[in-house]
């Protein structure tokens, strides 16, 4: 039980404003779940009640099998990594790391040894002596972490780590998180918006919207299998076609503008529903076929690794991510789009 966090219908009022839904969730000692979703949909709320900065309104939490739900921050055995690093600017790296330590009045030399090692666990020997001003972005967060993993708490909180961080150094460092978390086998609960970090880094997903649980589950179940336009709209981006599901046994028969279409996806309700394509799986060819739609590019934009188009087409406009060739399709061009039924996934309406 060591390390696990538990809500029993934990609930978050502010005032007549709620905050948080009744909330249950489980998390399991040494994974890595991540609360996802847009700005107000309570998964910063979430993370502050597990630190003990917010109280329940109603419910209880566990932290380890202990019930905390009216024991404050102090004596929780959780750390927080902020999305502003809060690094002390007038101290040096290992006085930051050993500043936890040492208001809890732990001796000197074995504060100032449990620093250096938690500089050394995420790769900065050396740097103890250094102002934060004098580190770069990526390693004044890998000093944040340090302070946060030095107190050996159970439970390892992050709000929005690498927000402050550019593009390419984010990757990096959300990399470097995770090996720290996987390598020290530490239970986290990390908050972030951007989709694409929650499926880099997590075990688990869950993704939160209008201050409750929209779905929960690994990447690749959320990216597989949504439960919702929401989901699969969050999750990786996807058109949505309006479709008509007309039967559905072994195989799902769909009817969408004047074409039927069968997809091997079993036990789908009947009536209106959404198909969801995912700009990937959309194929661009110069060349009519027997199962391709006429399109035409209202926008065209060339990434390097990729091109990315818009396409006006009888289904609605549709975006598609394709790989570079020699002789792209520009502006104005007509194409003809096709995809794989197996790729296709439904939601409901």
């Amino acid at each position: 039980m060591k390390g696990s966090v538990r809500f029993e219908n934990v609930t978050k009022r502010f005032g007549e404003v709620v905050a948080l839904k009744p909330l249950s969730i489980d998390i399991a000692p040494g994974q890595l779940v991540t609360l996802l979703g847009p700005s107000g949909c309570g998964k910063t709320t979430t993370l502050r009640l597990i630190a003990g900065l917010e109280s329940a309104s109603e419910g209880r939490i566990l932290i380890g099998g202990e019930d905390v739900t009216h024991l404050s921050a102090t004596y929780r055995k959780v750390s927080m990594v902020f999305q502003s690093y809060a690094l002390f600017p007038h101290m040096t790296v290992l006085e930051n790391v050993a500043y936890g330590l040492t208001v809890s009045r732990v001796p000197r030399a074995e504060a100032q040894g449990r620093a250096e090692h938690a500089l050394q666990t995420v790769g900065l020997t050396g740097f103890g002596a250094r102002l934060p001003s004098e580190l770069s972005g990526g390693q004044q967060q890998r000093v944040a972490v340090a302070r946060a993993i030095v107190l050996e708490p159970e439970v390892l909180l992050l709000d929005e780590p690498l927000s402050n961080l550019d593009a390419k150094l984010r990757r990096h460092v959300r990399e470097e998180i995770r090996e720290i978390q996987q390598r020290l086998g530490l239970t986290a609960v990390y908050v972030t918006h951007d989709q694409e970090e929650a499926m880099a880094v997590s075990d688990r997903i869950i993704v939160m919207k209008n201050s409750e649980i929209a779905q929960e589950g690994s990447p690749f179940d959320l990216y597989d299998r949504p439960a919702s336009a929401f989901i699969a709209d969050f999750i990786g981006d996807a058109n949505l076609i309006d479709v008509e599901v007309l039967s559905s046994d072994a195989e799902t028969q769909i009817a969408y503008l004047d074409r039927r279409l069968t997809l091997p996806l079993r036990d789908v309700a009947r009536g209106p529903a959404k198909m969801v394509l995912r700009p990937h799986h959309v194929r661009l060819s110069r060349e009519a076929g027997p199962d391709t739609h006429p399109v035409q590019v209202s926008y065209a934009a060339w990434l390097g690794n990729s091109i990315q188009y818009t396409l006006d087409s009888p289904m609605g406009s549709i975006f598609a991510i394709a790989v570079p060739e020699p002789s792209p399709l520009r502006n104005g061009d007509t194409a003809h789009l096709h995809f794989d039924p197996a790729d296709i996934r439904l939601v409901p309406a």
